[in-house]
Order: C-alpha cells, then structure tokens, then sequence
C-alpha cells in the first residue's frame, strides 16, 4: 500500500512537471519521456563495461578501419553543419552572448533552433558508437570512466533541455563542442586512414588543450548568470547544472592533462610525436 501510495504521487509529480514542457516538441522522436533515453544510456553502459567485453573475451578484435572512417568524417559533417545551424538560429543572428533567453515561438528562427537542439541531443547517441568501437577493437583500456561518464551524461541532461529550454544562453556550450568535435573527429578521421597518414598528426597533443579551452569557455560563459542583474533565463537550474558540468569535466580533463602529459603515462613509443598507437 506504502509503495503504491509512492507510485502514485511520483506520478502525479510528473504529470504536474511535464505540463511545463515546450509544446512545439510535442510528437518528436525520443521526446515523449526522459525513458526512453535513459534506457538507451542504461543499454549502452551494461554493454560496454560488461557484456561487450565478456563478449569480446575469447574472440579477436574486429577491424573497422574502414567503418571507423566513414563514421568519422561523418560526423565532422554533422558537427560542421550542427555549427552553422546553431550560428544561424542565434549565435550569429542576433544573441549578445549575455543574457540569452529562450524563444518560445514560433517564429522561423525560433524554430531552427529548436531542430538544432534536437538534432544536437540525437546526435550524442551517434557518438555512443565510439566506445562501443573500441569494445569490438578490444581496446577496453580507452573504456575509461571519464570517456563512458561523458558520454551517458550529455544525452541525458540535454532530454530536459530540450525539451524545456530549447534556445538561448543554455545552448552555447553546445555551439562550442560541435566546433571542438570538427577537430576531434577530423584527427580520428585521419588517423583512421592508417599509418600512411600519422604523419599529419603531430597536433594530438594540443587536443586536450582545446578541450580544456572548451570548458573554460562554457564555465565562465555560464557563470555570468550569477553576476548579472534582472537575467530573466527561465530556467536557472539549467544554468547551474551547465557550470556545474562544465566545472567538473575542466577538473577531470585537468586531471588526464596532468597523469597523459605532465607524468607522461601517456607519452610512450608513439605517442611521443602525437600519435596514439591505439586508433
């Protein structure tokens, strides 16, 4: 009966929560609940930190050197575009880069925006592919928790805002990590291609400190909101959970920077002129 009465009231919670969703999201793919996603994420975390390598165990690694290029430069055109998209519907059409608030309407840049976030937030699924490329390759030691942590944690946060805040000073740590993900990906691409290519990589080593820019930027960008007077952002728990985000993952990276470079646990044979051996 307890538990019942439980049940009942949480979903009474979140009926009353879910009346304050955009409409203009009503009917989209993955948008109906957060369920769905969280599913997905759960899925994805049981099989890359156990059933895929209990799977992999007694079997050679696949190659998919091929696949992994295709899949690369794939999403460089994605980020590419996702960039323009998220430049055009604000970021260079009119946003100060200050208070930004979200444009409910339904006007066509209002919008574009709202398919760029949703298109930005499908596209953290595609990136699952990642880790479970390197669960096939059995490079289960690029399985770390900051890889799969990031990965889980971007697709979820960005059902809620999407689906409640889809526009504004939110999305700017979004504009930022589609232009990172252009170089990201562009180095898996090349590097990809083969040992022929490894030459071009001589510029490994600078991107984790583009990363580290990456959140310095969304840190202070968002940590604005704490200074400013009569910012009427309509959701400020987005705000908080963003710089809370963005404070974490700079420490984390802070951390790799530190142990991959600083120690050098990272530097060995080849990887000493940029290239990692692994790709």
């Amino acid at each position: 009966m307890a538990f019942s009465n439980l049940t009942s009231k949480a979903i009474l919670l979140y009926d009353e929560w879910i009346k304050d969703a955009d409409p203009r999201l009503e009917g989209w793919p993955l948008m109906s609940s957060p369920f769905p996603t969280t599913f997905i994420i759960g899925t994805y975390v049981y099989f890359v930190t156990s059933l895929g390598p209990k799977l992999m165990e007694n079997k050679k690694p696949f190659e998919l050197r091929q696949i992994m290029t295709f899949y690369n430069f794939s999403v460089v055109a994605l980020s590419l575009y996702m960039t323009y998209e998220f430049l055009m519907s604000g970021w260079a059409t009119g946003y100060s880069f200050r208070c930004d608030i979200v444009d409910y309407s339904r006007s066509p840049t209002a919008l574009r925006m709202v398919r760029t976030c949703w298109l930005y937030f499908f596209s953290k699924f595609i990136e699952l592919l990642d880790t479970i490329f390197f669960v096939l390759r059995k490079k289960n030691n690029q399985v770390t928790f900051l890889h799969v942590f990031h990965h889980s944690i971007m697709p979820w946060t960005w059902w809620f805002g999407v689906k409640f805040a889809a526009g504004g000073l939110g999305t700017f740590h979004a504009l930022l990590n589609c232009i990172v993900h252009v170089v990201m990906y562009t180095y898996y691409g090349i590097c990809s291609l083969g040992p022929a290519y490894h030459k071009y990589l001589w510029w490994k080593k600078y991107m984790t400190t583009i990363q580290l820019v990456q959140f310095i930027m969304v840190t202070v960008h968002i940590g604005q909101i704490y200074v400013m007077d009569d910012c009427p952002y309509q959701y400020p728990i987005f705000m908080f959970i963003i710089w809370l985000y963005g404070s974490m993952f700079l420490v984390l990276f802070l951390h790799f920077w530190y142990h991959a470079y600083t120690k050098g646990q990272r530097l060995p044979k080849l990887a000493r002129n940029g290239i990692n051996k692994d790709q």
